[in-house]
This record gives structure tokens, sequence and C-alpha cells, in this order.
């Protein structure tokens, strides 16, 4: 399921990174690669902030919807 999914104060594992290649690298620069451990801190309007790596990072919906977990 798409990040986008997951709840807030929900721990997911990464499955897969989709998109682009640009969009890829940029995503893995951030910290979300498969097998890493996301919490979704919280959600607005599809808009997620989450926890990955020891850092919060805010991400769109539309790159929410390329991280599958």
């Amino acid at each position: 399921m798409p990040l986008t999914l997951a709840r807030a104060g929900e721990q997911k594992y990464i499955k897969q990174v989709g998109g682009r290649t640009e969009t890829r690298q940029f995503l893995e620069k951030l910290g979300f690669v498969a097998g890493e451990m996301v919490t979704v801190v919280s959600e607005i309007s599809g808009n997620v902030i989450v926890q990955v790596k020891d850092s919060r990072v805010a991400i769109s919906k539309e790159m929410a919807c390329k991280i599958m977990v």
C-alpha cells in the first residue's frame, strides 16, 4: 500500500520506492530506501510528515504515493 494510506503513529517498513529515476534518487537521499522503517508523524490533506532514519521529513501527497510500505 502507498505511504499515504498509513495512519499517524503507524510504523511501516518500506517495500519499494517507485517513480522516475530522479524521483527515486531524491527520495533515497532523504532516507527512503527498501527495508527502512518509517513512522507517520502526521497527515494533512494527504501530505505527510514522517520520521525516517532519526529525521523528520515532510513530503507531498504525490511523493508519498510513490513509497510502498
